[in-house]
C-alpha cells in the first residue's frame, strides 16, 4: 500500500472538468497538496494508507470556487451607502469614506473578514483589486488561500500613491516580493477606462506582457461609462482598450453589462475573459451581461462577486445561483446558463482567466488540491435527482462543511483552522461603530 496524506471518499465527486461530470463512492487521494488519484472508494482503500482519512457519505467534493472580483477590504463597508446608483454611492459615499478611513490598518481588518467570509463559504482563490494591496497578500498568505492581487492603478492620488509612476513602483514591488510564491500571484489592476488616462495603460499593457501578468479592470459597467467614452475619446471604452493593445487573453474585463455583438465578437476574436459579476451588477442597476452570447460565442466567462459594498457578501453559491436564473432571464431561453456552466464559471473559469487553470480550478490529477465538501444530506436537499443541480439552485455557502487549499485544512467541520474568528467579529465591529459614528 502507498503511503500518502489525505484519502477522501465522497458520496459525490464533481470535477468540473469535464463538464456535467460526476462520480458516485469514489475517493480523491492526496499527497504534498496535489490530488494524485480519483479512483473508486473501494479501490482506494485498498491501494492507500493515509494518515488522515475521511469518509463524507452525504457530501458532494467540488473544486474550491474562485472569486475573480472582489474588493477585500471593503467588507468594512458592508451596507454603509445602500440602494443608490452606481456614481452616486461611489462619488457621494464610498470615495468619501475611503477617503477618511482606508489605512494599512483598515485594509488588514477588512482584509482579514473577507478572506475568512469566503473560506466559510467554499472560496479558495480570489482575485482583488485595493489600495494596500501588500496588507491584502499578508492576510491571504498568512492564512494559506490562494490569491491574485493587482497592483492598483488610477490617474487620481489617493492614501496608496500620489501619481502613476507611484502606483506602478508600489505594484512591482509587490509583484518582486510574492514572485515566487506558492500561493500568492499578482495582476496589474487599472480601475477603470474612465479614471486611467492613455499614457499610463499602455505602461501597463507593456509591463504586463513583460511580466507575464493578468490585468484586470472594470470596463463597460454602465451606460454613463460608454456615453462618458463616447464624449471624451470618440470611441466605446473597449474599443478604446483595444487601441492600446490591451484586449487580450491577459484581460480581465469586468462586469461588461454595456455589450454590442461587434465587442462579443473582439473578445472572442482576441481572447478576453469576463468577469460577471450578477447581484452586484442587479443591486446598483448597472445592466445585465450577456453571459449566453458571450458562451456562445467562445468567450471565458467567469464569476466574481465584487465588494461587500455594493452586493453585500462574498457568496460564490449565490453567484452560481443568481448567474444561472439571470441569464436565463436575460437570454429568454430556459436552457441557457445551465447548472455545469455556472459551476465552471465559479471555479476552472476564474483560475482559466486568472492563467493559474494549471494548478487549480478542477479536481484533476496533477492539480493543487484545493476543494470543498458540501453537505447534501439535509432535507431540504431531498430528494437528489443531479447534484450539480442541487449544489447551483438549492444549496448555500452554509451547507459547505471543509475546505482544503493545496491539501491544508483550512476549514473542518465548519470552522475555520487558520483564523480566529472571535477576534475578527469583535475586530469589524469596532470598525463599525467607530465609521458609523463619524457619520452621525
Amino acid at each position: 500500500m502507498q503511503q500518502i496524506d489525505t484519502l477522501i471518499q465522497a458520496r459525490w465527486i464533481i470535477p468540473v472538468v469535464p463538464e456535467h461530470s460526476w462520480h458516485e463512492g469514489h475517493a480523491l487521494a492526496i499527497h504534498d497538496g496535489s490530488i494524485i488519484d480519483l479512483l473508486p472508494a473501494g479501490e482506494a482503500v485498498r491501494k492507500y494508507r493515509a494518515e488522515v482519512s475521511l469518509k463524507l457519505e452525504h457530501h458532494a467534493l467540488i473544486p474550491g470556487l474562485v472569486n475573480t472580483h472582489t474588493h477585500a477590504a471593503m467588507s468594512l463597508f458592508r451596507g454603509l451607502a445602500d440602494d443608490l446608483p452606481l456614481m452616486e454611492w461611489l462619488n457621494g459615499h464610498i470615495w468619501p469614506a475611503e477617503g477618511r478611513w482606508v489605512s494599512p490598518a483598515f485594509v488588514h481588518d477588512g482584509s482579514r473578514l473577507a478572506v475568512a467570509e469566503m473560506l466559510r463559504g467554499g472560496t479558495t482563490c480570489f482575485s482583488d483589486m485595493y489600495f494596500f494591496p501588500d496588507e491584502t497578500a499578508r492576510v491571504a498568505a498568512d492564512n494559506h488561500m490562494r490569491a491574485t492581487v493587482g497592483m492598483i492603478l488610477i490617474d487620481f492620488p489617493t492614501v496608496w500613491a500620489a501619481d502613476a509612476d507611484e502606483y506602478i513602483h508600489k505594484g512591482l514591488k509587490l509583484h518582486d516580493e510574492y514572485r515566487n510564491h506558492p500561493l500568492i500571484k499578482t495582476a496589474f489592476a487599472p480601475h477603470a477606462p474612465y479614471t486611467v488616462s492613455d499614457a499610463p495603460l499602455q505602461r501597463v499593457q507593456t509591463l504586463a506582457e513583460e511580466l507575464d501578468v493578468p490585468i484586470h479592470m472594470h470596463v463597460h459597467e454602465t451606460a454613463d461609462e460608454i456615453g462618458g467614452s463616447v464624449e471624451h475619446h470618440q470611441v466605446r471604452p473597449l474599443r478604446r482598450l483595444e487601441k492600446l493593445g490591451l484586449v487580450s487573453p491577459r484581460l480581465l474585463a469586468v462586469h461588461m453589462t454595456q455589450l454590442e455583438d461587434e465587442e462579443i465578437e473582439l473578445m472572442a476574436r482576441l481572447g478576453g475573459h469576463v468577469v460577471h459579476c450578477p447581484e452586484s451588477n442587479l443591486k446598483l442597476a448597472s445592466g445585465f451581461c450577456p453571459v449566453d452570447k458571450l458562451v456562445k460565442a467562445g468567450v471565458n466567462v467567469a464569476l466574481g462577486t465584487d465588494g461587500a459594498a455594493s452586493n453585500n457578501d462574498l457568496d460564490m453559491f449565490g453567484e452560481m445561483r443568481s448567474a444561472a436564473l439571470l441569464g436565463k432571464a436575460v437570454a429568454a431561453d430556459a436552457s441557457a446558463v445551465p447548472a455545469a456552466t455556472a459551476l465552471s464559471m465559479a471555479t476552472i473559469n476564474g483560475a482559466r482567466a486568472l492563467g493559474i487553470d494549471a494548478e487549480t480550478g478542477s479536481l484533476e490529477i496533477g492539480k493543487a488540491a484545493d476543494l470543498v465538501a458540501v453537505d447534501l444530506g439535509g432535507l431540504d436537499s431531498q430528494p437528489l435527482y443531479n447534484p450539480i443541480s442541487q449544489l447551483v439552485y438549492a444549496s448555500g455557502r452554509d451547507k459547505v462543511s471543509d475546505v482544503w487549499i493545496a491539501g491544508k485544512h483550512v476549514v473542518k467541520n465548519a470552522t475555520l483552522t487558520t483564523m480566529d474568528e472571535n477576534m475578527i467579529r469583535q475586530k469589524a465591529v469596532e470598525w463599525g461603530r467607530k465609521i458609523l459614528a463619524s457619520d452621525a
